[in-house]
């Protein structure tokens, strides 16, 4: 797995202090990490291997989307509206501009947010309480998914990779993450 920084102590006691607030985030980020596969599918259509697992991906985010709302309906919550997520803007905003390091970025970036992903639903499916079995099952769950789709995603990064060095830029992108994570305020949110 990718060597990102820890979440801090402070996360995951907020996260723990407000999970309603939790779990609507994670509907809107699963459900815009779906939205990100189409995305990719549309503007790489000449690329018939990358096109198969985006729609792979797609498909499994959006059942984990419809996992998290059935999740949120036995609370009594109801979905808001989506936010911008500050954090993958931010990381969005070190893409490189020309054809193959575009979409290089986009592969790695996706990797280290998938990989944030895994590690941040591991603390949770961690420190859940040992009564909450089914919350503890279902996040262990997803806790193994993400880390095979930020595998995938830096997988695909290496396939397309022709003139970009992937793992010094895999390198930059985890501390450019590191500063990201370090500036943004503690919240009950995925990011």
């Amino acid at each position: 797995m990718l060597n990102i920084k820890p979440s801090s102590t402070a996360w995951i006691e907020c996260v723990l202090a407000d999970f309603d607030s939790f779990l609507l985030d994670h509907a809107s980020a699963e459900k815009k990490a779906s939205g990100m596969a189409i995305n990719m599918i549309s503007h790489y259509p000449d690329k018939p291997f990358l096109v198969q697992r985006m729609a792979e991906l797609a498909i499994e985010e959006l059942n984990h989307f419809k996992e998290v709302i059935k999740l949120i309906h036995e609370r009594n919550l109801q979905l808001a509206a989506d936010e911008k997520d500050v954090y993958v803007n931010a990381m969005l905003a070190h893409i490189r501009n020309g054809k193959e390091v575009y979409l290089i970025d986009r592969l790695l970036i996706a990797g280290i947010v998938e990989a944030r992903g895994y590690e941040r639903f591991g603390l949770i499916a961690e420190h859940l309480p040992e009564k909450e079995t089914e919350l503890k099952a279902f996040y262990q769950m997803i806790t193994r998914s993400e880390e095979r789709h930020a595998e995938q995603f830096i997988e695909l990064a290496e396939r397309y990779a022709e003139q970009v060095d992937v793992n010094k830029r895999l390198a930059e992108l985890i501390t450019y993450e590191s500063e990201i994570i370090d500036s943004l305020p503690i919240r009950p949110a995925l990011h």
